[in-house]
């Protein structure tokens, strides 16, 4: 059972029982017999990637700004449509985003640095200057770095990251949060303005300048939160929702006074308003006496990540009559059919315990991380497609939670049927996958020796330079190279015809890396789509849908595989292009792969079995993979894990069990070979000060980290460690457009050079090249490789 954590004195203060007294004043003017049921947000992508196509066409001068926001307008039109339809009663509104709604919550507060005011000055439009402070801007005499970007908690969206300095000041920016609630207003909706909470915007951004905190600034911050409150109840707005996702984090006691104080003034300005407080991804953990307590209307619980808080929290709630409870019980992160029967006993209990007036239902958080619409999908098998929900689905599955409570039992059997089918479906389990990883010892996860023996035998076998460059896979997917898988599929091109045009690019790269003077090269990855779906492609126990799209980052969006069942690989799924591009150089040639717990994030992963079983299933077939590699002659292999810091969970006491299975997962993969060949890992946009000893223990021969945007800030961790292992700072963003000069790379490789020996160092960009266009590409990774020649002179000296 999940136990409420014991409150201290600290909490319970007199200060805070006023406010809990004063909350129960005021009634909210929602209160009725029907139970509500809303939504946290909607995928903004839309249902074919209409808004990548937009942004994408309007970066490249193909369309005009208003075309754009035509775009942006229809999309928004058919969510608020959609959801009427599927009888949404708070419909959310600025869920929209052209980018990230962290990065619009800094344009709305005003919070825009330094480097970027010469564009205002020169009043560029808001939407520019919005991609400039994601993407970097390269124009007009102006050479302006990109803000950093971090993985949004534990999933594979990105979010841009605000600055903070000392002297932050910060004022009502960007309009959009108004203009978009007028907009549905307009077209009569029932909208629930989203805003991303004011502590937890600034507990996701970063002090730019030492010596202060940036919580500090919430007295700054709060006047223009309640500006933009004020402008939206004049406008109607009745309910708002604003998220505090960092209640789900380890907080002090000192952040906690920040939420106690920040929610108490909200309150005192706009007693009537019905605020509604989410909080998601995780129980509320030693955080729930003060969440319980603050002065809002609704209090959201995610009941997929976190069931059993559910009792505590009524035993609380039910003293305190005006607090209403938003039940997340359909899963906003995974796209499996809602198992009703488990559903509705919470409900049930909630309702037992409040009533229908004030309980609400709703998924766990924002359906932005699962695809639009299963109805796209024509090619899936019937009974698979029938255990599945994508965020269209979602909302029926609400609708028929509250219509099952109110009498409508034929919905409950035919979910009990889908639930029942697939718990005993035969497509799912396989005894020889099973038993091969029950059979695991603990010298299937060790290399042969100790790193220094293998760095001396791979270092006079592979006689490097100092400062070795590499890049970390992909070159650019041009729009010749997806039109020979697109007509491929088509039937338009033979399978020899297509590998024929493939071999040629490869050649054609490897040819272009060898006169840059690049070390170890890479094959280019042309025949891949993604680093994720190619390989489940290849492996059983996948399946992949067609237009199953969500976001990752800006326009990029990925079509996460779906693991089902058990995993294996059948065949060799890597060996062909490797040894192609192998034979076609004298020089070293990376073996790419992706790492199993890689391949875990970034699928929608089965749930009716442990994350970590499917880990090592998965790791069992990428170490097959990485021995036949080697076998066919690849002396240098890359397995990527960007998401393993990812998927650390959001509490710490819940993290030595994941980083336990995490790196015995890649250990697993990376330990069947021989001492000679040079195991890579690559992992990007993470802090990893609290997982550094966990990195150690993956015991990769060399990992490739990114630390541009940074400006080496990240190497920090593993300087601190005395990390001892070979480790590449990316020194080139390929995130933005922006072409970096060699003199830029100097600098930041100067920096890894004071913090970590040459001996260990290489240089490459901060992650693979695939979304770049390939002028850029060619002028930062030729400038890259001057760089490195650079340091080996002054090396020399």
């Amino acid at each position: 059972m999940y136990t409420m954590p014991s409150p201290s004195v600290y909490i319970f203060s007199k200060t805070l029982l006023y406010y809990i007294k004063e909350r129960e004043r005021h009634v909210s003017p929602f209160k009725q017999s029907v139970m509500i049921i809303h939504n946290l947000g909607y995928p903004r992508i839309g249902s074919q990637r209409e808004l990548k196509k937009a942004c994408e066409s309007y970066w490249t001068g193909k369309i005009t700004l208003d075309e754009l926001q035509a775009t942006a307008r229809n999309i928004r039109l058919q969510n608020w449509a959609l959801q009427q339809q599927k009888g949404i009663d708070w419909i959310p509104c600025n869920d929209f985003s052209f980018y990230d709604q962290v990065l619009d919550t800094a344009l709305m507060v005003g919070a825009v640095p330094q480097r970027y005011r010469t564009l205002q000055e020169k009043k560029i439009r808001e939407t520019d200057l919005l991609f400039a402070m994601a993407r970097g801007y390269q124009r007009d005499g102006d050479d302006i770095t990109a803000m950093e970007m971090t993985k949004w908690f534990d999933t594979n969206y990105h979010y841009i990251v605000p600055e903070f300095t000392a002297g932050q000041t910060f004022h009502f920016f960007s309009r959009k949060v108004t203009d978009q609630f007028l907009e549905a207003k307009k077209e009569n909706y029932a909208a629930k303005p989203v805003i991303l909470g004011p502590v937890s915007f600034l507990l996701l951004g970063k002090e730019k300048t030492a010596g202060f905190n940036r919580l500090s600034l919430i007295d700054k911050l709060l006047p223009v939160y309640l500006e933009v409150l004020s402008q939206l109840t004049k406008a109607g707005a009745e309910v708002v929702q604003l998220d505090e996702p960092c209640l789900s984090l380890d907080l002090d006691e000192a952040a906690l006074q920040v939420f106690i104080d920040t929610y108490a003034q909200i309150h005192a300005a706009f007693p009537q308003l019905h605020i509604l407080l989410a909080s998601y991804f995780e129980c509320y953990g030693k955080n729930l006496p003060v969440a319980l307590a603050l002065p809002v209307q609704t209090l959201h619980l995610d009941l997929v990540r976190c069931p059993l808080q559910l009792d505590d929290i009524l035993e609380t709630a039910i003293a305190n009559t005006s607090l209403h409870l938003s039940l997340g019980v359909v899963d906003g992160r995974n796209i499996w059919k809602n198992d009703y029967t488990r559903s509705l006993q919470q409900i049930q209990k909630a309702v037992s315990v409040l009533g229908k007036d004030r309980i609400a239902i709703a998924p766990s958080c924002s359906l932005l991380h699962v695809p639009c619409d299963l109805d796209n999908e024509t090619a899936l098998s019937p009974e698979i497609k029938n255990w599945m929900a994508f965020a269209k689905q979602k909302l029926q599955e609400l609708k028929d939670l509250r219509d099952i409570v109110n009498g409508n039992t034929a919905l409950l059997d035919t979910n009990k049927a889908a639930i029942h089918n697939r718990a005993t479906s035969p497509l799912i389990h396989r005894k020889e996958v099973k038993d091969r990883v029950a059979a695991f010892t603990a010298a299937d996860a060790r290399r042969n020796s100790t790193f220094p023996v293998r760095q001396n035998i791979q270092q006079q076998q592979f006689g490097l330079p100092l400062f070795p460059t590499t890049t970390i896979g992909s070159f650019p997917q041009t729009d010749d190279i997806r039109q020979l898988r697109a007509r491929l599929k088509k039937g338009e091109l033979t399978t020899e015809q297509y590998e024929a045009a493939i071999e040629k690019a490869t050649i054609e790269v490897i040819r272009w890396q060898e006169e840059i003077g690049l070390d170890v090269l890479v094959h280019g990855e042309f025949e891949r789509n993604d680093m994720v779906e190619y390989f489940g492609e290849q492996l059983q126990g996948f399946l992949f849908t067609k237009n199953g799209w969500v976001q990752s980052y800006g326009s990029r969006c990925v079509k996460p595989p779906v693991i089902f069942g058990d995993v294996s690989r059948p065949a060799n799924m890597t060996v062909r292009w490797s040894s192609f591009a192998q034979a076609h150089t004298d020089k070293l040639m990376k073996g790419m792969l992706t790492g199993p717990v890689t391949i875990l994030q970034w699928s929608f992963v089965r749930d009716d079995q442990p994350r970590s079983t499917t880990a090592n299933q998965i790791a069992w077939a990428i170490r097959d993979e990485v021995v036949a590699l080697e076998q066919a002659g690849i002396k240098v292999i890359q397995i990527d894990e960007p998401a393993i810091r990812e998927g650390l969970p959001l509490r710490k006491e819940n993290r030595a069990a994941y980083l336990e299975w995490a790196v015995q997962a890649f250990r697993i993969s990376a330990s069947g070979v021989k001492d000679e060949t040079q195991i890579h890992t690559h992992m990007c946009y993470s802090e990893f000060n609290d997982i550094i000893e966990h990195i150690a223990a993956m015991d990769a021969d060399v990992i490739t980290i990114e630390t541009s945007r940074s400006q080496m800030e990240l190497l920090d961790a593993f300087a601190g460690f005395k990390y001892p292992n070979e480790i590449g700072p990316g020194v080139y963003d390929i995130h933005s457009p922006r072409q970096p000069s060699a003199e830029e790379m100097i600098s930041l490789l100067e920096k890894a050079a004071v913090t970590l020996p040459a001996r260990n160092l290489w240089v490459n960009p901060d992650c693979g090249l695939k979304t770049r266009k390939w002028p850029e590409t060619k002028v930062a990774l030729s400038n890259m490789v001057r760089a490195a020649e650079v340091m080996r002179e002054k090396a020399s000296l």
